[in-house]
């Protein structure tokens, strides 16, 4: 097979990984235009080349070596494409680091995503993800994804309604996972701006700096305080964030449970489920702070694991099956991982 020069060989990806976790990809290309995509689908070979798309590796355990190619999406810009009385519409590159982006918008006087301030990862994964924190979700926010099919290369762009939003779910992880690999995002951001800080741990931080009247970037801050007091720094601790995903249970296991814990941390749902906090049930269950060889639950927040030195994907998912056999036994709630693991 003859390569592109954009196209590595056996490439370490420990560094691509915010697990910081050993793996090898046998091809690597860092995609930083679309055109360079492009002359890869070109090649006679492309059809049968296993493919990944690799953002800012920040929800990603690897669980071995890759044998295809890696494809890291670097595709950057940042814009006001138009305003309007009642939005601003803005586009980003999908190689954009997001919390750079949303502190971008904020800048220039774009409020509508400041509860998700300091998310690591890339704008591009965050659609895939539904990324959400302190009372929003992207899928709230997003007004289009343009991206390119990986088997014609031909351009597409999704609206919010072909994306298929759901908590921590979209088509993107479904029905067209790993058929597209998306270049840009464009959000909108409504006027007039509200704040949303309805959230308790963000309404109990903005007491604390006794702020009744918060602006965005009020809001952004207080985020971050919380986020870097409860999560570790992946520059650190090797870590990929919220490791699962907050159940969601119907309201006569939830009747059963809160006859129990009349404690437990709940969420009514529109439609009539209950959302469970995963931080809570994983701590009752004693792991909080706990390691099984070279993986850990992070001490100051039950829902994230960490990589205490050393650590394989191997040794993560083993912690991981582990949880999660506890919490099943201990309260009959199946728990969800929220990275991909490869």
């Amino acid at each position: 097979m003859i390569l592109p020069a954009l196209v590595q060989r056996d490439v370490s990806l420990t560094h691509f990984n915010t697990f910081g976790l050993p793996a090898r990809a046998a091809l690597f290309a860092a995609i930083e235009t679309p055109e360079q995509l492009a002359a890869l689908i070109d090649l006679p070979e492309w059809p049968s080349v296993p493919r990944f798309i690799l953002g800012g590796g920040s929800n990603l355990i690897l669980s071995g070596d890759f044998p295809g190619l890696m494809l890291q999406v670097r595709i950057p810009g940042r814009a006001l494409l138009a305003e309007t009385a009642d939005a601003w519409l803005v586009r980003a590159g999908a190689g954009e680091n997001w919390h750079h982006f949303v502190r971008w918008t904020l800048d220039h006087g774009w409020p509508g995503l400041e509860n998700l301030a300091l998310i690591p990862g890339t704008v591009g994964a965050a659609p895939v993800q539904n990324i959400g924190a302190y009372g929003l979700e992207i899928a709230e926010r997003l007004q289009s994804v343009e991206a390119i099919a990986l088997t014609t290369g031909e351009a597409t762009i999704f609206d919010r309604t072909a994306c298929r939003f759901g908590y921590r779910d979209s088509i993107f992880k479904r029905e067209v996972a790993g058929l597209y690999l998306i270049t840009a995002v464009t959000f909108r951001l409504p006027k007039p701006w509200r704040p949303l800080a309805g959230y308790a741990d963000l309404t109990r931080e903005l007491a604390a700096q006794q702020i009744a009247d918060p602006t965005a970037r009020d809001i952004a801050d207080a985020v971050i305080a919380i986020r870097s007091r409860k999560l570790p720094d992946p520059a650190q601790i090797g870590n990929a964030g919220s490791f699962f995903k907050n159940p969601l249970v119907d309201a006569a296991t939830f009747a059963r449970l809160a006859a129990h814990y009349p404690d437990l941390p709940h969420y009514p749902q529109p439609d009539g489920t209950v959302k469970l906090a995963a931080g809570w049930l994983i701590e009752r269950c004693g792991w909080k702070g706990r390691n099984l060889g070279p993986a850990g639950v992070y001490e100051r927040q039950a829902l994230v694991l960490v990589n205490r030195g050393g650590a394989r994907g191997a040794d993560v998912l083993r912690l991981a099956e582990a949880i999660r056999i506890s919490v099943q036994a201990e309260f009959g709630v199946e728990l969800e991982l929220e990275p991909v693991v490869l």
